[in-house]
């Protein structure tokens, strides 16, 4: 006997109430739990069910940006933290001493210093001297590279800011900081300084954000010219230093995609960084920049798409890279940031706004989602330290500093050291044996050999031991022709141990487990040579798997229960009905 009518439809509206307090429920659950934010770096409830919303059509809509992992690169086992500084505008040696004794007992490993053409080079080619004070131009530097030594800090060069003298139209309004009109002289300015920096300075930054205004000034911007300044900056610093590494410049975070038939002063980054490969840039940059800021979203935010600009676009650039086959050239993030500019400052928003207290937490939730997530990602540079005074407290962009003038540090300078204090370990991806984690002890040589990955790897004889941190599930070491039999002992988190017998082999490489299966958390591993000879390669992170498909699993079996219970109760009541 089939239920009656209103009987149907309250037994629909129940169902109908249940389905929606489980809704509420459930989304109410995620927002307190912070697990809507995790989807969409979002932090009001409406803007993170719009968020999830978006998120869900994304994930059916688009595939995952290939970012290749696990492929081997170099500059990526490397300290992450570093920080913008503007050292150059202190008046006083004893304040550029200052900040980098804040920057080295905080934990920061580099700086990105701007080295202005225009500020060394000032009134001619070739002409090196600071004529309006009577003084060598380039002392002011080569005292920010003396300092920098003594604090061990490694300097990013940001080499770019031509003079007046290398334009016809000088430093005419918005020209400032257009390219010369003869880019071999940029080539020579490159080549001086890394000439004069040699066994200093490694790593060089060729321009800045060239795809918009008015960084490439008043003229259309323009990603093959910009690539041919590249190459020849390249070509001469490598002349200099062939042991330098040079960055491509960060490329400015922006969706326009304006053709380029109307030559527009702003173009979006990846249409940008697209038309430099097929201007031939590939082979021309042994790293590339990146801007990656987080602006109106948290660093958490999952949503990456052409028309979105937040902190996870930098994977479309990297899948850009991986698809013009250059997979094993690392990103660094040139800048990284939340501004919290005041609500007492009128005028624009141009780069979202936070409170001081969320800088603070996203820029430590920024680094640890790079660490764990894109093993592609190197050095991170924090924008910025702090500037020399407070003249431009009325522009947006001076509320992304850490300290004030007089040195106050803000809420983001104690967060980024508690975090800069904390143990480092090794996360999930492919990593080469100079990773700066790995605590190398006993008889270890760095051996070079242009057939291992990368072309070096780490011989270990008798009693030579290595330790590492990892919140990875599984952890392989790649071994460079096991030629000789050798007894290993592996040890996990000081309890467990275990020996590993290495038979004499002629392959050229090969993987050896050291764990497997280890819980969620972080663990030590401790790698000892009891006996013969050890040729480290490399290691292979893999994640602890995902219980996401077990509790999926179990929620559709639930689903699938409670149905088969309704429709028994149904048939039940269809023949004995009352």
């Amino acid at each position: 006997m089939k239920p009656s009518y209103p009987i149907l439809i309250r037994r629909v509206g129940i169902a109908v109430l249940v389905l929606v307090l489980l809704l509420v429920g459930l989304t109410y659950a995620g927002h307190r739990s912070g697990l809507l934010e995790s989807w969409t770096g979002e932090v009001t409830l409406v803007e993170q069910l719009k968020g999830t919303a978006a998120l869900a059509l994304l994930k059916l809509s688009q595939p995952t940006p290939q970012t290749a992992p696990y492929t081997p690169m170099p500059y990526t086992g490397v300290c992450p933290y570093g920080v913008n500084t503007f050292l150059e505008q202190e008046a006083e040696v004893a304040k550029v001493e200052r900040s980098l004794e804040l920057i080295r007992d905080a934990g920061f490993c580099w700086i990105r210093q701007e080295f202005p053409w225009e500020d060394i080079e000032i009134s001619a080619k070739g002409d090196y001297w600071d004529h309006k004070w009577d003084i060598d131009a380039w002392a002011k530097y080569d005292r920010i590279v003396d300092l920098a030594e003594r604090y061990d800090i490694e300097i990013i060069a940001r080499l770019d800011r031509p003079p007046a003298w290398s334009r016809v139209v000088g430093s005419a309004e918005g020209w400032t900081m257009a390219p010369p009109d003869n880019y071999d002289d940029f080539g020579d300015f490159v080549y001086a300084v890394v000439s004069r920096y040699k066994g200093r300075i490694k790593y060089y930054q060729i321009w800045n954000e060239p795809n918009i205004y008015p960084e490439w000034g008043d003229q259309a911007t323009d990603p093959a010219a910009y690539t041919k300044l590249l190459q020849i900056a390249y070509r001469r610093a490598k002349e200099a230093d062939p042991n330098c590494v040079i960055i491509a410049a960060a490329l400015a975070q922006t969706t326009e995609e304006t053709p380029m038939i109307y030559q527009p002063r702003n173009l979006s980054d990846l249409t940008y960084l697209e038309m430099m490969y097929q201007a031939g840039a590939r082979g021309s940059f042994d790293i590339m920049g990146a801007m990656v800021y987080g602006l109106w979203t948290g660093p958490a935010d999952q949503r990456t798409s052409r028309d979105r600009a937040n902190y996870a676009r930098v994977q479309l650039l990297r899948e850009i890279m991986v698809r013009n086959d250059d997979a094993a050239v690392p990103i660094w993030a040139s800048e990284v940031g939340w501004n919290a500019q005041p609500e007492t400052l009128e005028g624009p928003v141009p780069y979202g706004r936070v409170t001081l207290e969320q800088q603070a937490r996203y820029a430590v939730q920024a680094y640890q989602r790079a660490r764990d997530e894109w093993p592609w990602m190197g050095v991170m540079n924090y924008w910025f330290l702090r500037r020399a005074s407070d003249a431009e407290v009325n522009q947006p962009w001076y509320y992304f500093r850490m300290f004030e003038p007089d040195f106050t540090p803000l809420p983001v300078a104690e967060s980024m050291r508690a975090l800069m204090q904390t143990p480092a370990y090794i996360p999930p991806g492919y990593w080469q044996e100079d990773h700066w984690v790995l605590q190398y002890t006993g008889s270890w040589q760095l051996q070079t050999e242009p057939q291992a990955v990368l072309g070096a790897y780490q011989r270990g004889d008798q009693d030579a031991a290595v330790t590492l941190r990892t919140n990875g599930g599984r952890v392989e070491v790649i071994l460079w022709q096991p030629a000789q039999a050798a007894v290993l002992e592996v040890t996990v988190d000081g309890a467990s141990s275990r020996t590993i017998e290495l038979a004499a082999g002629s392959e050229p490489s090969r993987t050896v487990v050291l764990a497997d299966r280890l819980r969620p958390g972080e663990h030590t591993l401790a790698l000892r040579v009891v006996s013969g000879t050890l040729n480290l390669d490399g290691l292979l992170v893999y994640p602890v798997p995902s219980r996401a498909g077990e509790w999926v699993g179990l929620a559709l079996g639930a689903v699938m229960l409670l149905v088969a219970t309704s429709l028994i109760l149904r048939r039940k009541h269809r023949v004995n009905p009352r």
